[in-house]
Parts: C-alpha cells; sequence; structure tokens
C-alpha cells in the first residue's frame, strides 16, 4: 500500500512540474547584470535579452526596476531569465533559461555559439541563437500563472484578472536619423558610415532576413526593415527608442 502510495504522490509531483509551461507566464524578470558578465548590462546583453523576449509576446522587467503589484506581491507570478556561458577557447556559447521561482528550469534554449573574436559582436550574435529555439516554441499566456503557487500567498491581495492577450512594449514614435548612411560589407555584416566619412552604426547578420543586430557605440539594439523604411530601435533609460534610417546598401 506504502508503495502505490508513494508512486502516487511521484506520479502528482511530476505531473505539477511537467504543466509548468512558458504559456502559465506573462512576466520575466531579467537582472540587471548576468553571473559571468563584470558590469551591469556588459555588452548590451540584458537589455537584448529583454528586448528579445519582449519581441516573443512576454511583458519584462528588469529586476532593479519598479515592479506591478501582481509581481511584487508574489514572484510567483514570473518567470526568471538567465544566461549561462560555457567556456570554450575557440567560440563564445550561451544558453538561455527561464526558471519559475523556486529554481526549477521551465525553458531551456539550444545553445547560442559565435566564433567572433570581438566580444560584443561575438555575445550579442551567440544571444541571438540562443533565441532562436524560443522564437521557434510557440507562446500564447495562458491567464493560469502558476495557480498552486498563488494559492500558498494567503496575505496578497486579490490580483485584477489576468489580460489573456500578451503584453508588448508599445511602438515608439520614430525620429528620422540625419543624412544617408552608406552600408559597406564586413564579414558578419555591414558598417554604416556617414559622408565624414563616421562609422555610424555596426550591423551584425542574424538568421532572419532584413534583421540586424546593431551597435552604435553606445547603445545596443536591433536595425529591421518595416515595410521600405529601415529602423534601428533601442532602449535609452528604460524606454524604447526607434530611429528611422536612410540606408544606401
Amino acid at each position: 500500500m506504502k508503495k502505490y502510495v508513494l508512486l502516487l504522490l511521484l506520479f502528482i509531483s511530476f505531473s505539477g512540474y511537467a504543466q509548468q509551461t512558458i504559456n502559465n507566464y506573462k512576466y520575466v524578470l531579467v537582472p540587471e547584470r548576468f553571473g559571468f558578465l563584470k558590469e551591469n548590462d556588459q555588452y548590451g546583453l540584458n537589455s537584448l535579452t529583454k528586448m528579445f523576449l519582449e519581441e516573443k509576446g512576454f511583458t519584462v522587467y528588469l529586476d532593479n526596476a519598479e515592479l506591478p503589484a501582481e509581481i511584487a506581491n508574489n514572484k510567483c507570478n514570473a518567470l526568471n531569465a538567465e544566461v549561462l556561458e560555457k567556456n570554450s577557447m575557440f567560440s563564445t556559447n550561451l544558453t538561455l533559461l527561464l526558471k519559475d521561482c523556486k529554481g526549477n528550469i521551465v525553458f531551456k534554449s539550444a545553445e547560442g555559439k559565435s566564433r567572433e573574436k570581438e566580444y560584443r559582436a561575438a555575445y550579442n550574435l551567440a544571444l541571438r541563437e540562443a533565441f532562436t529555439s524560443l522564437n521557434e516554441t510557440r507562446y500564447t499566456y495562458n491567464g493560469t500563472t502558476n495557480v498552486q503557487e498563488q494559492q500558498t500567498v494567503t496575505a496578497t491581495p486579490a490580483a485584477a484578472p489576468a489580460n489573456k492577450t500578451p503584453a508588448k512594449a508599445a511602438a515608439p514614435e520614430a525620429t528620422q536619423s540625419a543624412g544617408t548612411l552608406y552600408a559597406q560589407p564586413t564579414a558578419t555584416g555591414y558598417q554604416l558610415i556617414d559622408t565624414a566619412p563616421k562609422i555610424v552604426l555596426t550591423l551584425f547578420k542574424t538568421s532572419a532576413q532584413d534583421y540586424f543586430i546593431a551597435d552604435n557605440g553606445t547603445a545596443n539594439g536591433i536595425v529591421l526593415k518595416k515595410g521600405a523604411d529601415w529602423f534601428f530601435e533601442y532602449y535609452k533609460n528604460g524606454q524604447l527608442v526607434a530611429e528611422k534610417l536612410l540606408i544606401k546598401f
């Protein structure tokens, strides 16, 4: 009899864990610094992680930001993003983990790799490749965020009904950058130069057409094509910024 009870408990425990999917979560928290880095948002990796997760449909906060009551009162309502680095002499290797409040892995990406020698390019490209696994996974928030965990929080005020439509970053009002930029091919993408000539933006190719990881020396973001126009999108002081670009390839 004890044997059957033990098996039943193990089955219930396994079933509860197996049911934890990314669809159970609306929110993701991203740390301001990953464990393998020495500085906050070094190489723009934390900002890029936030941006990529928002593109997937999650509502994302840096863990040092002011959080809405739904998360502040119960951290189990959010997944925690973690990026791990595996040391290698010849390549940069990054893996994305999404964990619940107890540290259980809800999602683990395939390893993203880059053989670029320049650190910023290598980390950015490896992170982008790691996110390919998440982009291939269907995500639709189902409004049932971690119900079992919520039942254990007796002192938390009742939260407002969850919106089942994934919240996305509001589309920013685009500003027009000055002048035409000329694209010069590089081994990893392009460098955009003005008439000075000065390098204004460095673009790194991704697996998606008309979609580049971008770096202007002070901000990391993406350059993408919308219709017939190009835009540089990045975060500044926690706000999404978009600059319309005139590019000649």
